[in-house]
């Protein structure tokens, strides 16, 4: 019933976002008329055209709209957990922590002929696991610090361990393999060039794992909306839901991250689009900000491949050229309001 009267405002962004999925799938080397597009999704075009689109765009389009939607997801959950419209995967070291383990995982597993000694797909499991690593290390320095504003230390010790992070990652860059820094940098800045369905299926399975596990959360994610002792008097056991928030934020980063690389700034910018144009409180929030997420790293992936061809722009510095005045507006912002 929730989903259903929120259909009207959720209708034109879907509309939108077929519209740009339509689009995106159309333009490349060879450009494809949005009817020719549909019919090759169809399967009532021509050979050729089903060849392009099924084998070498669609699964590049369906992976960008999947990982935009985890990472906007993940931003909306740690903005509940920490209360902090600024709080964001890439804010608290979270991607940053997927990073170190993409790269560890490379500069580990690689030998001198070039090749991984393990599976790939042992990749994502590497950045699930410093993901959440980095993800619990800022959560339990701000538990560990008696002093006030506990969200802002959040913040504060997120955005510490990310500059800690990153150091890491430009040192084993260095020191590693040189044939494997360019692989790694090419994740660092985040692109989806090299997508396959293989891809689609995993980051999709994990959204479709998750899922349940969200809307069963919606009560207690409008509790923690209250401040900590106004949250416990309803029957909130805040300590545990802010616990299984988190980790659906540290699973939801790295899924996305270990399969497009560190585009950032999604999780930031795609809730606070969602609350102006939707509402924080009403019902398909989640999804509304989860089509918005997917709407952003579309179109960076989209405009990436297109700007400046045949050079392939990163889709993550784009969404960073959004996301950055974004912050430092928020920034600027919670000052003027303190002050």
């Amino acid at each position: 019933m929730n989903v259903l009267s929120a259909l009207p405002r959720l209708v034109p962004l879907l509309g939108l976002l077929l519209l740009v999925t339509i689009a995106a799938t159309g333009i490349g080397s060879s450009f494809m008329p949005p009817e020719r597009v549909v019919s090759a999704l169809l399967d009532q075009g021509a050979r050729m055209d089903e060849v392009i689109v099924w084998t070498l765009r669609l699964p590049r389009v369906t992976l960008a709209i999947l990982a935009g939607a985890a990472l906007a997801l993940a931003g909306a959950m740690l903005q509940r957990v920490v209360r902090n419209p600024m709080a964001s995967p890439s804010v608290l070291g979270i991607t940053d922590g997927a990073a170190v383990g993409v790269v560890l995982f490379l500069w580990l597993f690689s030998d001198s002929a070039n090749n991984l000694l393990v599976s790939i797909h042992w990749q994502p499991v590497a950045a699930v696991a410093a993901a959440a690593l980095f993800g619990f290390l800022v959560m339990a320095l701000a538990a560990a610090d008696r002093g006030g504003n506990k969200p802002l230390k959040i913040i504060l010790y997120g955005i510490a361990l990310a500059a800690l992070a990153k150091a890491a990652v430009t040192l084993l860059i260095i020191l590693g393999p040189v044939y494997r820094a360019n692989q790694a940098l090419t994740w660092l800045t985040g692109s989806i060039g090299a997508a396959h369905w293989q891809d689609v299926y995993v980051v999709g399975a994990g959204l479709a794992a998750i899922t349940p596990f969200l809307m069963a959360q919606r009560l207690a994610a409008h509790q923690m909306a209250l401040d900590p002792q106004s949250a416990r008097t309803t029957g909130l056991s805040l300590e545990k839901a802010q616990f299984a928030l988190l980790a659906a934020a540290v699973f939801l980063t790295a899924l996305a991250a270990a399969h497009v690389g560190a585009i950032g700034f999604v999780g930031l910018v795609a809730p606070h689009v969602a609350r102006i144009f939707h509402g924080q409180f009403r019902p398909g929030y989640l999804l509304s900000t989860a089509l918005t997420g997917s709407l952003i790293v579309l179109l960076a992936d989209t405009l990436a491949r297109t700007l400046a061809p045949p050079l392939e722009l990163p889709a993550g510095a784009l969404t960073a050229l959004v996301g950055a005045p974004l912050f430092l507006y928020l920034l600027i912002k919670g000052r003027q309001h303190h002050a």
